[in-house]
C-alpha cells in the first residue's frame, strides 16, 4: 500500500535525522543549534511537500534546506561572518547533488560522531539512552518518555541537562581515537543494549514489551554494525537483538499474558531477525577468527543462537548454554550473568547445580530486584521443593514493577502452592 505523505515524511525523518544532526554539528559546532536547524528542515517539509510533491531525494532535500537555514543563522550574528563564508560555499558546492551517496564516507563520520557524542562518558545511562533515541534515533521527547514510562517534562529535562553537560565540559564534536574510542565504544553498545532490554521487557506499567524501543535499538544496532564493519563485539551485539527480538509475537498471548521460553510456540518465531542474527553472528566469528577480540555481546549472541537453532525447548544444548555463561562470567563477571548461569546449568546438570551458583552469590547481590527470586522459585520447582518455590515467587512478585510480570509470578507462586504435599 502507497504511503501517504504524512507517512513518507515521518519514515523520511526516522532514516535521516541522524545524518542531518550529526553532519549540521560538525559544521556548526553546537549541538542545540544542529538540533534546531534539523527540525525547521523537518518542518519545511511538512509544510512544502503535501503541495508540491514529494522530492526524488527526501534526505537531500532536507540536509540543503537545513544548510540554507545555518546560512541564514550566522549571517544574522556578525561575529560568525567567516563561518557563512565557508557555509555558503559548501552550500553552494553540494545544491545540485541528486543524492546523498556522493558523500556517503563523510555522512558516515558525522553519524558515528553523533553516536559517541550521545554516549559521552560524562552522562548516566539514563541520559545517554535518551540523548541516543533523540538524536540518533530521531524520536520525540513524547515517544521517548512513553517507552520508559517517565514524564515527558521530566525526559525533556533530562535530555537538557545532558546537552548541557556537554557544553561544559566542552565536547570533542571529533571522533575519539584510540583508548578513549574503545572506551566509549563499549558506553556506545551498553546503551543500545540497555534501550533493547527495556523494550523486551519493560521494568514497569502495564504491558510486558515495548516494541518502539526494541526496533529503534535493532535499528541502532544494524547502524554500527555498517560503520564499524571491523569490531566482532559490534556484530555480536546486532546477533544477539535480532535474535531475542525474533521471539517477539510467541512471548505473550492474545491477551498479552507473557508466555515463557519452555512453552512459546517456536512457529511465530520470526525466521527473518533469526537468518540476520546468525549471519550477523557469522560475522563476528569471522572478525574473531583473524584475531579481533569478543566478548560479552558475542557470547550472549551466541547462546540466543542455541535457542533459535532448537526447534523445540527439549532440543535446546543447555551443555553448551552452560559452558558459554562459564567463559561470559569470566569475560564480564556479575551477579546477573552468575543468575543466567545458574539458569543454564540448572537446565544441565540438575536444579541443585543451579541452586549452588545462587547461594555462591555475595550477600546482598542484586537487591531489590526481582530476577534473584524469581530464578531461585523456578529451580526450586525443578527440584520439587514447591512450597520454598511459592515464597520466592511471592517475593519476586513483591519486587517487580511491571504488572504483567507480576500477574505471572503469584500465578506461579499459586501453583507451586498446589502443587506442594499437604502438610502433616
Amino acid at each position: 500500500m502507497a504511503r501517504t505523505t504524512r507517512e513518507t515524511i515521518t519514515a523520511t525523518w526516522r532514516e535521516e535525522s541522524a545524518r542531518l544532526v550529526g553532519a549540521l554539528a560538525r559544521m556548526t559546532r553546537d549541538l542545540d543549534l544542529a538540533e534546531d536547524l534539523a527540525q525547521d528542515a523537518l518542518v519545511s517539509a511538512l509544510e512544502q511537500w503535501p503541495t508540491h510533491g514529494i522530492p526524488d531525494n527526501p534526505g537531500a532535500w532536507l540536509m540543503t534546506v537545513a544548510k540554507r537555514r545555518a546560512v541564514d543563522s550566522f549571517r544574522r550574528a556578525d561575529n560568525l561572518r567567516h563561518r557563512t563564508e565557508e557555509l555558503g560555499r559548501g552550500l553552494r558546492e553540494e545544491d545540485p547533488m541528486s543524492d546523498l551517496t556522493s558523500q556517503v564516507d563523510f555522512i558516515e563520520d558525522d553519524v558515528l560522531r553523533l553516536i559517541f557524542l550521545s554516549c559521552h562518558p560524562r552522562l548516566t545511562a539514563e541520559s545517554r539512552a535518551a540523548l541516543t533515541l533523540r538524536l540518533v534515533g530521531g524520536l520525540t521527547t513524547a515517544e521517548i518518555a512513553r517507552g520508559f514510562l517517565v514524564g515527558e517534562t521530566a525526559i525533556g529535562q533530562r535530555i537538557s541537562r545532558a546537552k548541557k553537560t556537554l557544553s561544559e565540559v566542552g565536547v570533542d564534536f571529533e571522533l575519539p581515537t584510540g583508548a578513549e574510542r574503545i572506551e566509549r565504544l563499549d558506553d556506545v553498545l551498553a546503551v543500545v543494549y540497555l534501550i533493547f532490554n527495556e523494550g523486551y521487557t519493560a521494568t514497569a506499567g502495564s504491558d510486558w514489551m515495548r516494541p518502539e524501543l526494541t526496533n529503534e535499538a535493532i535499528r541502532l544496532s544494524r547502524m554500527l554494525a555498517e560503520l564499524i564493519p571491523d569490531d566482532p563485539e559490534v556484530h555480536g551485539l546486532q546477533a544477539l537483538l535480532e535474535l531475542q527480538a525474533s521471539r517477539a509475537s510467541a512471548r505473550v498471548d492474545a491477551e498479552g499474558t507473557p508466555v515463557l521460553l519452555d512453552d512459546q510456540d517456536r512457529n511465530l518465531w520470526d525466521e527473518l531477525l533469526i537468518r540476520r542474527g546468525l549471519a550477523a553472528l557469522q560475522r563476528a566469528e569471522s572478525l574473531a577468527g583473524r584475531g579481533k577480540s569478543v566478548g560479552r555481546y558475542y557470547l550472549q549472541g551466541a547462546i540466543a543462537s542455541h535457542h533459535a537453532r532448537a526447534a523445540s525447548a527439549a532440543e535446546t544444548d543447555w551443555h553448551a548454554i552452560a559452558r558459554l555463561y562459564d567463559v561470559l562470567a569470566e569475560a564480564a563477571a556479575g551477579p546477573i550473568v552468575e543468575v543466567n548461569r545458574a539458569v543454564a546449568h540448572g537446565r544441565a546438570f540438575g536444579a541443585s547445580a543451579g541452586l549452588a551458583i545462587l547461594d555462591r552469590l555475595p550477600v546482598g547481590a542484586l537487591v531489590g530486584s526481582h530476577l534473584l527470586p524469581s530464578v531461585r522459585a523456578d529451580l526450586l520447582v525443578r527440584a520439587g521443593r514447591h512450597v520454598e518455590a511459592a515464597a520466592a515467587f511471592r517475593e519476586a512478585a513483591s519486587l517487580t514493577a511491571n504488572d504483567r510480570e507480576q500477574s505471572l509470578l503469584l500465578g506461579r507462586a499459586a501453583d507451586s502452592q498446589l502443587a506442594a504435599p499437604e502438610s502433616p
